[in-house]
């Protein structure tokens, strides 16, 4: 396959797109032909998109290939946890973690709220190369059922940075955005980042104004999804762990567990239990909110999968306004976006 043919074939599959709410389509109406015509005698000189002159001779209207956007995101969805593993800290730095395989959980889930800066650039017509970086809070609870009852809320700063690809295109009177990112998030009592794998992928319009051919509606639906990194390790207080009505309920947890203990628990789930278990739930008897417990499980969502609506308004080819909902599925979110786009 050579250039040439190279450059019909991104055209045909991805074309030209602001990162999911712009596309081009070589079928022109009739009112804004003289548009389309201007755009075949443009000379440009600038080095992104590669191919760009190629774009204009072909009168495809392209976006201003460089950006910086401003984003605000707030997700929350169902978490799945196993393999939990429980240690209480000391002075030894290495703490041993013990496996409590027993233990089971109820409904657990997550919620964030997020501000993104991303810039990014349109490398080629149909494709765009972005960072991300972004810091915000997150809460995680978990609620766990056996051998008692027991629910944690925890409350953290997060930080966030990754990198990601957009390829987008016409397809007749719609578009298509295949989108897909990696990020690394850094919650403040994780010893280290947990990596997130985000795919996306929408089909919309563009109604475009009448008298400016710049400016236009774009609508879309769609559909993402989430794999998280799955092992994760840090350490908190019991303080920080249990919000206040659990330790209001302490009396009630400890003759829980105690019961479990002696009428239910089989012996190698007491001898786990004494290493760990017991020692977490007396502090939590004696309201020792300063006691720091380790802990290691695996982590994942409930659903990978969840439907997708947005809009975005373009008033000219320098300013775009976004919005996104996730509103089918285990996964809820919301996005607010402001994109600047320029010429180097």
């Amino acid at each position: 396959m050579n250039r040439k043919q190279i450059f019909i074939f991104g055209f045909l599959l991805f074309a030209v797109s602001g990162a999911n709410a712009q596309y081009t389509t070589t079928k022109i109406k009739d009112k804004h032909q003289a548009y389309t015509d201007s755009l075949k005698q443009v000379k440009y000189d600038n080095i992104f998109p590669i191919w760009g002159q190629k774009a204009y001779q072909k009168g495809f209207d392209i976006p201003y290939p460089t950006g910086v956007m401003v984003n605000y995101m707030y997700v929350k969805q169902g978490l799945l946890i196993d393999n939990m593993r429980l240690g209480i800290a000391t002075e030894n730095l290495d703490v041993p973690l013990t496996s409590v395989d027993f233990i089971e959980f109820g409904d657990n889930f997550s919620t964030a709220s997020t501000v993104i800066f991303r810039p990014d650039v349109w490398v080629f017509p149909f494709l765009n190369v972005y960072g991300i970086f972004g810091a915000g809070t997150s809460t995680t609870e978990v609620n766990l059922q056996f051998p008692f009852e027991l629910k944690s809320v925890v409350d953290q700063n997060v930080s966030t940075a990754g990198f990601g690809l957009t390829a987008a295109g016409g397809l007749g009177p719609v578009w298509l955005a295949l989108d897909g990112n990696i990020t690394w998030t850094k919650p403040e009592l994780l010893d280290e980042a947990v990596k997130v794998e985000t795919f996306g992928i929408r089909f919309g319009h563009n109604f475009v104004f009448k008298d400016r051919p710049d400016r236009n509606i774009g609508v879309w639906v769609g559909a993402m999804s989430v794999s998280l990194g799955t092992n994760t390790v840090g350490e908190i207080t019991l303080r920080d762990a249990l919000p206040p009505e659990t330790w209001d309920r302490a009396d009630q947890i400890v003759d829980a567990y105690y019961n479990w203990y002696d009428n239910t628990a089989t012996l190698p789930q007491r001898l786990i239990a004494d290493e760990v278990l017991t020692p977490i739930v007396e502090r939590i008897g004696a309201a020792d909110g300063d006691a720091v417990i380790r802990y290691g499980l695996n982590k994942s969502v409930t659903q990978k999968w969840n439907g997708i609506i947005g809009a975005q308004y373009q008033p000219n080819k320098n300013w775009m306004f976004r919005t996104e909902a996730g509103i089918i599925g285990d996964r809820k979110s919301f996005l607010l976006s402001v994109n600047y786009r320029f010429l180097l």
